[in-house]
């Protein structure tokens, strides 16, 4: 039944064509078992999709698949053996006793966002807007309940940076060691007084191509961090009646912060992490930086937990299209409130630069004359620039792609070129979609079109926590 070179993550994109329907289905397995895997005809006998036990029924396995309009054939492997579900519609196919059934075609009047199948196997459940609250409910209850601490790894390292380091040897630091942030120790003060970020270094090469500005090229090598920041609250006028700055209270958390509050306080400063730091006056000691919170680590949390109790929260096994998150493309005739960034690989870097802050967000779809996905674009990528010096170049000259090769060719730990342009489909459940953005490094999921890649929208960390937090 299956080729001797299987390889279902090769294989996957090819489960339908260009402009093809999917209908997501879900299939079941009632008859128990300890692994049991599902193909079919539908992923052409190619594939096998892992099924997962249903919480509360161990002899209940299910599986969504996204499918095209048609008549499918499809058989169980269970424990190593192949078998039908005799309860099931099935016949005599090409691979033996095979179940089998249909898709309803859509009708034309149906927007694609909302489509919905029927089938003779079992078609994918609507959920009522109380069940819906039910389950963000659970979820945030279940945040509610742990707290940062939990978080921190068994071991591990926190880099963070003196605010008198000049700002270029900042710049290499973090492109070093492969991050995108890092927190700021002031050595006078005693305490922790900031973060330096990717956007900081946007914000800082915008301002070297600016006429006229202040801050050249040469100061770069040795202006610090403090008096960056000290200038960034000057062009942000934030500066009290006497003209000058007010320095702003570092956002960070306790060990013992509950996981909510730490995922709203990412969500309501916006910002990508959040230092853990544990101080106490009684001992007199400096305060100790555990740990660098993020929304991905927080939804790590939630996988590993809720992957195994999936049932309490069917919310989880809806597609992404059928519940309201992301951002998406906008259809004709359509209005969109936001509008959705994308460029070509010739546009200029500068243009990119200021697309992601005038547009506040943190990375932009690289597509080509069909709109399909090359690349994306993100804020950490920033970081790059320090291989070679190549921020003293003119930003106006340097395409995306340029860009983006030297960020191929730096090979730094913290984003892989496979996690950094990840995509799923419109048809991929909620749970799948926050086990993809909760690995390492990947902060968002570009929405594609099967089989031509065609981009319909992103789905980022913080969409799948405002969310599910409200």
């Amino acid at each position: 039944m299956f080729a001797s070179d299987m390889n279902p993550a090769r294989d996957a994109g090819r489960v339908t064509t260009a402009g093809m329907v999917l209908f997501p289905i879900q299939f079941t397995w009632p008859h128990g078992g300890r692994s049991v895997f599902l193909s079919g005809s539908f992923n052409r006998w190619t594939e096998l999709v892992p099924m997962s036990q249903v919480e509360g029924c161990p002899n209940v396995f299910q599986a969504v698949c996204a499918v095209p309009h048609g008549c499918h054939e499809y058989k169980f492997l269970v424990d190593g053996e192949w078998r039908h579900d005799e309860r099931q519609p099935h016949r005599n196919g090409e691979y033996g006793i095979v179940n089998t059934f249909d898709t309803l075609p859509v009708p034309a009047e149906v927007p694609q966002n909302r489509i919905s199948a029927v089938t003779l196997n079992q078609a994918m459940p609507r959920i009522l807007e109380q069940d819906l609250q039910a389950s963000c409910h659970r979820i945030s209850v279940f945040l509610a309940a742990h707290t940062a601490y939990e978080l921190l790894p068994e071991s591990g390292k926190v880099v963070a940076l003196d605010v008198d380091l000049p700002v270029k040897q900042a710049f290499h630091i973090l492109s070093e060691q492969g991050i995108p942030t890092a927190p700021l120790w002031d050595f006078s003060k005693g305490k922790f007084v900031g973060v330096l970020s990717a956007l900081d270094f946007i914000l800082i090469l915008r301002e070297l191509g600016n006429h006229g500005s202040n801050l050249t090229e040469e100061e770069l090598e040795t202006h610090t961090i403090s008096a960056w920041k000290e200038g960034k609250a000057y062009m942000n006028g934030q500066v009290d009646g006497h003209g000058r700055p007010i320095s702003r209270h570092l956002i960070h958390a306790g060990p013992y912060d509950n996981l909510k509050d730490v995922a709203l306080k990412l969500l309501q400063n916006g910002v990508a992490t959040v230092p853990i730091i544990h101080s106490s006056s009684e001992d007199g000691l400096f305060p100790q930086l555990l740990h660098l919170a993020s929304l991905s680590g927080i939804l790590k949390f939630i996988c590993r937990y809720f992957k195994h109790c999936s049932g309490s929260s069917p919310i989880l096994q809806l597609p992404i299209y059928a519940i309201p998150l992301g951002t998406w493309v906008p259809r004709i005739g359509e209005s969109s409130s936001r509008p959705f960034a994308m460029l070509r690989p010739t546009a200029s870097l500068s243009s990119a630069l200021n697309m992601l802050v005038q547009a506040q967000v943190s990375s932009i779809p690289i597509v080509d004359d069909n709109d399909s996905l090359l690349d994306i674009y993100c804020r950490s990528d920033i970081t790059a620039l320090a291989k070679g010096r190549a921020y003293t170049h003119n930003l106006n000259e340097m395409t995306v792609y340029q860009a983006l090769q030297l960020g191929q060719d730096s090979n730094t730990p913290f984003e892989t070129r496979s996690q950094r342009c990840q995509m799923c489909l419109r048809t991929d459940t909620l749970l799948k979609v926050m086990e993809q953005l909760a690995n390492p490094g990947v902060r968002r999921l570009v929405i594609v079109e099967a089989g031509s890649n065609r981009v319909e929208g992103i789905v980022s960390l913080t969409d799948i926590f405002r969310f599910l937090l409200g």
